[in-house]
């Protein structure tokens, strides 16, 4: 727990001076607090004893500086606490925010999308809150405590026993309550993971929600998600509301205690062993213990509620990246050939087999490769391994003449472009789409990646043609326009290797066509690999590969897989004289 607590720690950078400013300024604040009382006793007995109006007068603006010196104390402490404490968070979500960049897809399937969320939303304002609590709470109660027992064993005498009774209780009852409601507040936690996930399922699925009317199933599933979290912050807070029934009851106890004996010790010894004044002070400096225990207690639970956050983010900031740049990466491509050589792949070490098995295949720059196979045969997994979005578990990846492994990789990802089953739009206008592809793109490569992609001609029917506003998602656009964006975006960063993984499947035939026709005329030289489930997008191809349990079973070109691959003859045979005869 230590080591999770300094890594968070770790974040606070330009924030120390404003934490040890807040901590230096409580103590003041409880300082002045704890002479208020003493002057208040003093006041009362010169009072009593017949003091002047000018000694009243002295002794009470004495009374008001400590008042207004405990204010201002407390105004700069709370300002640099909350400085320090949102500036940690702050930090903390950046770091985190920049840590996940870094993530292979390796990385990202060990935590689920909904998890990240959670973590640096949730559980970063837990961590915030509790640092607040540490700097500013966790430091006055202990003080006040302490200089609260001492200045009432000096002001109270024989009276002060009233602490030793009240103290034990408080802090005994207030430390079961937080043992038997600290189960509660961990689990809470965990379900707000599923709470998020509950949420952005159904706002990334409206349209087939409402295709499919499941608007009830899917509200009640958030409406069982949010009560599993409502019943366990209600049982968690039923029992630290029994903070307030035992803070009575010694509070009640040490008047009692106090103003009884006090008064008998002042009729025994005719106010010269106590007096009415440092019975007074007693009954404040009393209060002024229990709320600081109380305090502590409110302290220990946030921070019991917190170390579970501070887990979770640690985990995030501790992950090391399954895949990083190497020393003296190589920036210089030769070519766009690809090599496999012996290439075996596992997602999980304890996978009980391979997703892809003792792949060998030469792709020489400037072919077009076409890949068929049945869902999870390994397609997917096979072109992912060239841009190093996961290393192959067993075997080699050549890109260029070089292994992979070999390349910086925002240099071999900006050779590489890859236009994946799940890309996605981002809100803005069509041109900032497209210019992920290369920030610095011209309008003229602007527009002639969009015609290579067959995309001009709706994006120029658009009123506002390129400037049209796309929503989060591509929520706008239809599936195929989405997938001609995509291509075009990829196309912008003139890659060596380009990759289309299904990229085609929302597009009609002829444009489908299209589109493989303006890359062998355009972009000759480069190599393009695409994955697709029509034998009409591959049959073109100068080489097909033919998947199947993650093993390459056939290659060759369309002719010759016709003769000697019964599954791409079935394939083909299906999808043409089959499908039509159907």
């Amino acid at each position: 727990m230590l080591a999770n607590i300094k890594k968070i720690l770790k974040c606070l950078r330009e924030y120390k001076k404003p934490t040890i400013l807040c901590l230096i300024f409580i103590i003041g604040e409880v300082v002045m607090e704890v002479l208020i009382p003493y002057i208040t006793s003093y006041l009362v007995n010169r009072i009593k004893a017949g003091e002047g109006l000018a000694g009243i007068l002295s002794t009470g603006l004495l009374m008001v500086l400590a008042a207004l010196a405990s204010l201002a104390f407390g105004v700069l402490a709370g300002k640099h606490s909350a400085f320090a404490s949102a500036g940690l968070a702050a930090n903390v979500r950046h770091d985190m925010y920049l840590k996940i960049q870094d993530f292979s897809f390796s990385n990202i399937d060990k935590f689920s999308t909904s998890s990240l969320v959670t973590r640096m939303t949730t559980d970063i304002t837990n961590v915030q809150n509790a640092y607040m609590m540490c700097i500013r709470i966790a430091v006055r109660a202990p003080v006040m405590f302490i200089f609260a027992i001492v200045m009432g064993v000096i002001m109270g005498g024989r009276l002060a026993t009233t602490f030793m009774v009240i103290i034990p209780v408080l802090f005994f009852g207030l430390f079961i309550i937080g043992r038997l409601a600290m189960p509660a507040f961990r689990s809470v936690f965990r379900k707000y993971d599923r709470l998020n996930e509950s949420v952005e399922e159904n706002v990334r699925g409206m349209r087939v929600v409402k295709g499919f009317a499941r608007e009830d199933y899917e509200s009640k599933k958030f409406e069982t998600a949010s009560d599993d979290i409502r019943r366990d912050f209600t049982k968690a807070e039923r029992i630290v509301g029994l903070n307030g029934p035992i803070m009575q009851m010694c509070l009640y106890f040490n008047l009692t205690f106090v103003l009884f004996v006090g008064s008998q010790m002042i009729i025994n010894s005719h106010g010269v062993e106590i007096d009415v004044g440092q019975i007074s002070a007693m009954i404040t400096y009393g209060f002024q213990i229990l709320m600081s225990l109380m305090m502590i207690n409110m302290i220990y639970i946030v921070l019991t509620m917190s170390v579970e956050s501070i887990k979770r983010i640690a985990e995030v900031l501790s992950e090391a990246p399954t895949i990083s740049n190497p020393e003296n990466a190589v920036t210089e491509m030769n070519d766009g050939s690809v090599e496999f050589r012996n290439v075996s792949f596992r997602y999980f070490a304890n996978a009980k087999r391979d997703a892809l098995h003792d792949i060998n295949v030469n792709i020489r720059s400037g072919m077009t490769v076409g890949i068929l196979g049945g869902t999870g045969s390994g397609k997917t997994t096979l072109i992912q391994l060239i841009p190093r979005l996961y290393d192959a578990t067993e075997g080699e990846v050549l890109v260029g003449g070089r292994s992979v492994k070999e390349y910086d990789l925002k240099f071999l990802r900006d050779n590489v472009s890859v236009v994946l089953q799940k890309n996605e739009l981002f809100s803005g206008t069509i041109k900032e789409n497209l210019m992920w592809g290369n920030e610095n793109a011209t309008d003229e490569e602007i527009h002639e990646a969009a015609r290579l992609a067959c995309a001009d001609e709706f994006i120029n029917s658009f009123p506002e043609g390129y400037d049209t506003h796309i929503e989060q998602g591509g929520t706008n656009v239809s599936g195929g326009q989405k997938q001609r964006l995509c291509i075009a975006r990829a196309l912008l960063k003139q890659p060596k290797i380009l990759i289309l993984d299904d990229s085609t499947s929302a597009v009609d035939t002829h444009t489908d066509a299209l589109i493989r026709k303006g890359f062998r005329e355009f972009i000759p030289e480069t190599t393009k690999i695409i994955i697709a489930q029509r034998v009409a997008s591959v049959m073109d191809a100068d080489l097909i590969l033919i998947m199947e349990g993650g093993k390459l079973v056939a290659s060759g070109k369309h002719d010759e897989l016709l003769t000697s691959c019964d599954i791409y003859r079935e394939i083909y045979e299906q999808q043409t004289r089959g499908g039509d005869e159907e």
